[in-house]
């Protein structure tokens, strides 16, 4: 899975229409093939502050996500409602599962592995 987590600073003004961006990226994205959720959330501290955070099944259909015509529109949207720096984190989280699976097929078993004698 891929998480991703944003902070977008708006400008007072234009903070109805941020919002409103905001929803129409987050129903168009929410419809897209490995898109598990997608949403904004406003900052408590500074309502001025949007919050993104979005889960993907592969990095294949995030990497899709930035090829639609709604994320074109959005980012061509954004210039008029950003007073800032925009950060973004993208994280790969995997299940201890996956992680236990990984470890077998990456390591060889200890029967196998070959002895350092000092």
């Amino acid at each position: 899975m891929i998480i991703v987590h944003g902070v977008i600073p708006i400008v007072p003004e234009q903070r109805e229409h941020a919002l409103e961006l905001a929803r129409e990226m987050s129903d168009a994205t929410q419809l897209e093939p490995g898109c598990i959720s997608y949403d904004f959330y406003v900052g408590l501290q500074d309502p001025n502050k949007l919050v993104l955070f979005q889960e993907w099944e592969t990095m294949e259909a995030l990497m899709r996500h930035y090829q639609t015509e709604h994320m074109k529109l959005f980012m061509d949207a954004l210039p008029e409602v950003v007073s800032g720096e925009i950060s973004t984190r993208r994280y790969a989280v995997q299940t201890v599962e996956a992680i236990a699976n990984e470890h077998e097929e990456n390591y060889a078993p200890k029967s196998e592995v070959p002895r350092i004698v000092h």
